[in-house]
């Protein structure tokens, strides 16, 4: 089954519903693609000193130092149009990964921001890019080459297969407004991404990865979805970029994320950039080596080699000043962004880790994000996070949420074999405050640690500094 055009025709038309004060004019518009430029010999990379190429990572991070942007909804916008988008993920465990990502780096972060500049705002929109990814509403038109691949693939599934389902499910939220699966009456169950799934919820997600629908909001991870013409721009919606386009601002964005990502990497930093896949018209899709060595000969991106780091990494050309920042601070002995060294706890989806072998390269730290891995053979623990030193990894933590005490319980603390947390200098002090933000965070009134022998030696350690 097509799905029939007038789905669209709000947008075609101008009418832009709930999504009041989001209009273009009021959207800061992306520039314009530049034009294709006559190929040239690739530049010769830019080497790097390790030392700088960690405190470059830290400073375009908004990690140097952490919690450094200022107490207020904006700085989310701040964050997402640095790294060009943020991995959702519904696990909340100590805290959804967006929010644990934006806690980082955003003085006082609260949840409610986020859902605000989402679901109210609309300035940021749902959508898969790395995996299902929070993005600046302004790019929409630049992602919507995988809601039209999702579209052309369900339209010779599950649309064809339950069309009448599909026109009554959009008829329905036409007439009444958003709807979830909670709203809808128990149907049968057929096959689906992880196994069989209730056919009304199989086909409201087949609508939104298609973009035919979106997120209106969510109550948790319960989603209410709308037509898309009602909650996003119409001229967004009406604007058409050429796929190649696409799938060049697509692959920026997985280098604007990290921000010192080679050619290559773990598969999933570049999770549908995949090579073989034909176009909509027939024709190959570009190679990502072809897409690299286009958005390095317009300019986009500037190759480097780090010492000791194999192969050639790639810098977003904006942030060269970033870089001369952390040349100039390394060189004078500075702090990571001129104050005194802190600590966070970085997300496990968090961009700065996303490539595990520049972590170990680069760092000297090996991290898995062993939430999928059976208990069994999990090394450190079920959701662990980085904890992050100025500008070097020196240990994991495991926190969790006690709702009802109201308290943040550390289950687990670990540390790199070099680092000793009660010798290093100010440690105490800034994992004093990382925790104190944290548990802010959370809303909870005290913070618990593990009951071994080094585990009470840190917490007197940080009571000490109170």
């Amino acid at each position: 089954m097509r799905i029939d055009q007038t789905v669209w025709a709000g947008a075609a038309e101008g009418t832009v519903g709930r999504a009041a004060g989001t209009g273009p004019a009021t959207i800061r518009a992306m520039p314009a693609p530049r034009p294709l430029s006559t190929p040239r010999d690739a530049p010769a990379p830019r080497s790097l000193a390790p030392a700088v190429a960690r405190r470059f990572l830290a400073i375009r991070h908004f990690l140097a130092p952490p919690r450094s942007l200022p107490e207020a909804e904006e700085s989310v916008l701040a964050v997402v149009d640095r790294l060009g988008s943020l991995q959702f993920d519904p696990l909340e465990v100590a805290g959804r990964n967006h929010d644990l990502v934006l806690h980082a780096r955003v003085a006082g972060y609260r949840r409610p921001w986020t859902d605000h500049l989402l679901y109210e705002r609309r300035l940021l929109f749902e959508a898969y890019n790395k995996g299902l990814s929070i993005l600046p509403i302004r790019e929409l038109p630049w992602h919507r080459f995988t809601w039209d691949r999702a579209r052309r693939a369900h339209e010779a599934d599950v649309f064809r297969e339950h069309g009448d389902h599909v026109a009554d499910l959009l008829e329905r939220i036409r007439r009444d407004g958003p709807i979830s699966t909670a709203d809808l009456d128990r149907s049968e169950a057929i096959d689906w991404y992880w196994g069989p799934t209730l056919k009304s919820r199989a086909v409201l997600e087949a609508l939104a990865e298609a973009g035919i629908l979106g997120i209106a909001r969510r109550d948790g991870n319960r989603r209410h979805y709308d037509l898309a013409e009602r909650l996003f721009p119409a001229g967004l919606l009406a604007e058409r970029v050429p796929v190649r386009e696409q799938l060049l601002h697509r692959l920026l964005s997985r280098y604007r994320a990290h921000g010192l990502l080679g050619a290559t990497g773990q598969a999933e930093i570049f999770l549908g950039l995949g090579r073989g896949e034909m176009l909509a018209d027939g024709s190959p899709r570009p190679r990502r080596a072809e897409l690299l060595a286009e958005l390095v000969d317009r300019g986009e991106l500037v190759p480097v080699a780090v010492d000791g780091v194999r192969g050639v990494r790639h810098v977003v050309t904006d942030e060269l000043p970033l870089l001369a920042q952390a040349e100039r601070e390394i060189a004078q002995g500075d702090p990571p962004g001129g104050a005194p060294p802190s600590v966070t706890f970085l997300a496990p989806l968090d961009p700065l880790a996303w490539d595990r072998n520049l972590l170990r390269s680069l760092f000297g730290f090996d991290y898995l994000w062993e939430v999928y891995v059976p208990a069994a053979k999990r090394r450190w623990g079920y959701y662990v996070l980085p904890l992050l030193y100025a500008d070097r990894f020196v240990g994991r933590i495991e926190p969790r949420f006690d709702r009802a005490a109201r308290a943040v319980r550390i289950l687990g603390l670990w540390w790199e074999d070099e680092f000793d947390p009660l010798a290093a200098d100010g440690f105490a002090a800034a994992l004093a405050a990382a925790l104190d933000a944290y548990r802010a965070f959370h809303g909870a009134t005290r913070v618990t640690f593990p009951r071994d022998r080094a585990a009470r030696a840190v917490a007197g350690a940080v009571a000490r500094t109170r």
